[in-house]
């Protein structure tokens, strides 16, 4: 049943951004105007969500693109400015349009089968749900396809996400980005 509501999301998205002029990252699940249900919110640290990574679409890539990098990250997390990162997957091939809802957990066996999930802050690879402090203003969530012109990053399995957006950003040829809010009441 997922797998049918991400393909009538996918196909409705698809359609719409055939008159989209530009590269464009949507999610069915998340999206700027309504806060990110628990569902998607990580579970430790004190949040008790789902950890359901959110389902993804680009539309209107570049011609050129090899491959294709996601990133989440959370600039508002009192880091020291480093800020947080939710989920990097890198080595997408250059025919995905979308990541489907679950596909960051790496036991489901839902992702493209070249991609690689590497370590988020949280210290293990796949999906991180937002989980700020309790108290804070809502965080910003920034979900970021990049387009790049390369077919493979070649990092580690276990980088980091300081390494892998270096890769990432070096090996760019365009991107899109939307952003999510998730904030926790005291």
């Amino acid at each position: 049943m997922r797998n049918a509501l991400f393909i009538a999301a996918l196909g409705c998205t698809l359609s719409l951004g055939a008159q989209a002029a530009g590269f464009e990252l949507e999610s069915p699940d998340v999206n700027a105007r309504k806060p990110i249900t628990e569902k998607y919110v990580f579970n430790g640290f004190g949040c008790t969500g789902e950890n359901v990574s959110p389902a993804v679409v680009w539309m209107s890539p570049p011609k050129n693109a090899k491959s294709f990098a996601l990133t989440v990250h959370d600039p508002d997390a009192p880091t020291g400015g480093s800020g947080w990162w939710h989920w990097l997957v890198i080595n997408i091939p250059a025919d995905t349009v979308g990541l489907q809802q679950g596909a960051g957990d790496p036991t489901a066996r839902k992702m493209p089968k070249a991609a690689l999930q590497t370590r988020t802050d949280f210290g293990t690879a796949g999906w991180g749900g937002p989980c700020p402090p309790a108290g804070d203003k809502p965080h910003r969530y920034v979900f970021t396809i990049y387009a790049l012109g390369v077919e493979k990053l070649e990092v580690p399995a276990d980088a980091g996400g300081a390494l892998v957006g270096y890769m990432i950003n070096a090996n760019a040829i365009d991107r899109a980005s939307f952003t999510a809010h998730y904030g926790r009441k005291k």
